[in-house]
């Protein structure tokens, strides 16, 4: 009995030590990680996206404390802690736990964990239908399949991609920028139009919208319109001497037509 509680000790003390060097293994490996150029990810490689042109991207979406904004694929987080520092509550969508870790550890560094908030999760199975801002470094055929999920955004809601288009979805703005930046240096920007397609009826006569994305063309009472324009939910065009502009409210349009009248139209059943 006395060896056998002699040993004992010995053995706990052997058993803490192992579990202690394991834990501070664990913890070290998770804090000392660092991600590499190229690395695989869930549907695309890690490729950062430069400072200079995520600042430009937040720029151009005119990013501010009123926003929302999620960042698909948020990487090592750098958009997302950007963005909360310009006031907006953001949010990374990340599929790899180690990104996220990091991004958690780098938002808490810079004193903005509340703000700049990162979950694991595949963007295919993510709502992010409360966003305001959509930021975005992903391959175009990723763009592709997330395309109607972003077409489905409240009208106005501003998108922004590092280099990779939607395809016959224009941008509504391209940047490209130089100084630092050598490689993927082109910023392209969307808002989500509204749904115009149809016919609205007016006391001006009827209104028949053709739309393509932001592009619209149609007549209002059998006259052609012109020099039309969607950005988000304001619509404009040229209907002889008169220019309209309206704002698209669901099944509803209203605003003015030329200097000081107002107009409105009602889409038909």
């Amino acid at each position: 009995m006395r060896r056998v509680y002699r040993a004992f000790p010995v053995a706990l003390i052997y058993l803490a030590v192992l579990c202690g060097a394991t834990a501070a293994y664990g913890q070290t490996a998770a804090e000392t990680f660092e991600p590499q150029v190229g690395q695989a990810g869930k549907d695309v490689v890690w490729v950062p996206t430069s400072q200079a042109l995520v600042d430009k991207m937040l720029e151009m979406t005119k990013t501010t404390s009123r926003d929302i904004v999620f960042d698909l694929g948020s990487g090592d987080g750098r958009t997302v802690i950007a963005a909360a520092k310009l006031g907006a509550t953001a949010t990374g969508i990340e599929y790899n736990q180690d990104m996220v870790e990091l991004s958690k550890r780098s938002a808490a560094a810079a004193g903005l964990s509340s703000k700049a908030t990162f979950m694991k999760a595949d963007l295919f199975e993510t709502d992010f239908s409360k966003a305001t801002v959509i930021t975005m470094f992903l391959l175009p055929s990723i763009n592709m399949q997330l395309r109607p999920k972003l077409l489905e955004l409240k009208p106005g809601t501003r998108i922004a991609s590092n280099t990779f288009s939607l395809e016959d979805w224009a941008p509504d703005e391209t940047a490209t920028i130089g100084g630092d930046c050598a490689s993927w240096c082109t910023a392209l920007l969307w808002i989500v139009p509204a749904n115009v397609e149809g016919a609205w009826q007016t006391l001006q006569g009827t209104l028949t919208l053709t739309q393509a994305f932001q592009i619209v063309t149609g007549t209002l009472g059998g006259t052609e319109i012109s020099e039309a324009g969607l950005v988000g939910d304001e619509l404009t065009f040229t209907a002889g001497d008169t220019t309209y502009v309206g704002r698209v409210d669901g099944e509803t349009i209203r605003g003015t037509a030329g200097a000081d009248a107002r107009w409105t139209a009602t889409r038909s059943q």
